[in-house]
């Protein structure tokens, strides 16, 4: 059988340039090299293109990747058949690509840049395309979208930079007028909880927006849900199928950063701890909420479950979730049989339908 030539893209210009690092490590070593030809391609903070010429991926988490000596330049051309570019000092060479995996977390890589860049080059890609990629990683077109099809999501408000700069005050009324305290403020556009703050007080909430608008210039405010935090995976492009649930215990205030990959105080709890008829509601909403995004290949769709009345509440969709050895993506669907290695081969597969 002839291998499929499959480029690997991590790392990037975003804030969540670590996470990406960490997630690629996985996925190359799970990936079958009787199966593929692997074109590892980092992307520096300062945005580099480097083909990784090592073997030993753990280099990509420990920061050291970089300094492999048999490194090369690249890049994706968008000219159509030239696939991926290598330099040697004066020579470029080409490499033919089939498919491209990018495991390259938030902006300038979730967002739909990376995608489009693909879709000029002729190239298939895993997981979803362009537009459903830019709406989704923007929050707000996220819950537009949401609204519009009739999903049940916590109330919210758009809250931008500009805005802030003109008159804090006048922003902290209009959010104070709508929302009772605690509330959670976000960037619209980044993932893996960067800039996300909880306020319970006036002072908290400026200091949130500010964090917040440093990642973004749109900061979305939301009203606080008491509920249990469940994920479901997705998987499939025309008829897409959804995992077991499964549940967060952040083990701290809210799943923040530091919860998800420094502190290692989260608790993850698969089948989630909800009823068989919130866990089936859940399932189907998460199923809705990715066409309605006009998602293909894969993404995870996050809820809220509240503790009084199981009351199923949308919280976000991420596209190109994570893919660590902790993350809950590929662990869901390990508990229903579907291991690591042959869930990529599926991605890869769906990636390459027309």
């Amino acid at each position: 059988m002839k291998k499929l030539s499959v480029c690997v893209l991590f790392g990037g210009v975003s804030p969540e340039h670590e996470i990406s690092l960490r997630s690629a490590e996985s996925v190359l070593r799970h990936m079958d090299r009787e199966r593929y030809n692997i074109f590892p391609v980092g992307i520096t903070r300062s945005g580099d293109w480097v083909l990784f010429g090592g073997s030993d991926y753990g280099m990509l988490p420990a920061g050291t990747w970089l300094d492999c000596p048999d490194n090369r330049r690249a890049a994706i051309s968008p000219v159509r058949g030239q696939g991926l570019l290598t330099f040697e000092g004066d020579c470029v060479v080409r490499e033919r690509i089939d498919v491209v995996f990018p495991v390259l977390h938030g902006e300038n890589g979730e967002d739909g840049s990376v995608q489009g860049l693909l879709q000029l080059a002729g190239l298939p890609c895993v997981g979803p395309l362009v537009a459903a990629s830019a709406a989704a990683m923007d929050k707000t077109l996220t819950k537009l979208v949401a609204d519009r099809a009739g999903i049940p999501q916590a109330a919210w408000r758009l809250v931008t930079a500009r805005e802030l700069s003109r008159g804090s005050e006048a922003v902290l009324d209009a959010v104070e007028a709508q929302f009772a305290y605690p509330v959670f403020v976000k960037p619209a556009g980044t993932g893996s909880s960067v800039g996300v703050g909880k306020a319970r007080s006036r002072e908290e909430l400026l200091a949130a927006l500010e964090n917040a608008a440093k990642f973004d210039k749109k900061v979305l405010v939301e009203e606080f849900i008491d509920g249990r935090e469940v994920e479901v995976a997705i998987l499939g492009n025309e008829t897409p199928a959804a995992s077991a649930c499964g549940e967060i215990d952040a083990g701290a205030d809210f799943y923040d950063y530091d919860a998800k990959y420094v502190s290692d105080c989260a608790t993850l709890y698969i089948p989630a701890r909800i009823s068989d008829q919130a866990a089936e509601r859940v399932r189907e909403m998460a199923v809705r909420v990715f066409e309605a995004m006009g998602c293909r290949g894969l993404s995870r769709v996050d809820f809220f479950v509240t503790r009084d009345d199981e009351q199923v509440v949308f919280n976000e969709i991420n596209t190109i979730p994570g893919f660590t050895s902790i993350s809950m993506y590929p662990k869901l669907f390990e508990s229903v049989g579907i291991a690591y290695g042959d869930l990529i081969d599926q991605l890869i597969q769906l990636a390459m339908e027309p």
